[in-house]
């Protein structure tokens, strides 16, 4: 029984090799995801001047 168990061991993890790492290639960005970031950055722009507003009123 043990040295079943033993051969189980040995032979089972054989089929779980890992293969070896692939670097991902970069996508070029799409020019709705360029639009999409600058609307965010002026969202940004704009939340920043509205709380620098805030806070110098105080």
């Amino acid at each position: 029984m043990y040295r079943l168990i033993a051969l189980l061991a040995l032979f089972l993890p054989t089929g779980a090799l890992a293969e070896a790492f692939q670097r991902p290639i970069p996508q070029p960005q799409s020019a709705t995801a360029e639009w999409w970031f600058f609307a965010a950055s002026v969202a940004l722009l704009a939340s920043l001047l509205a709380v620098h507003m805030l806070v110098r009123r105080r």
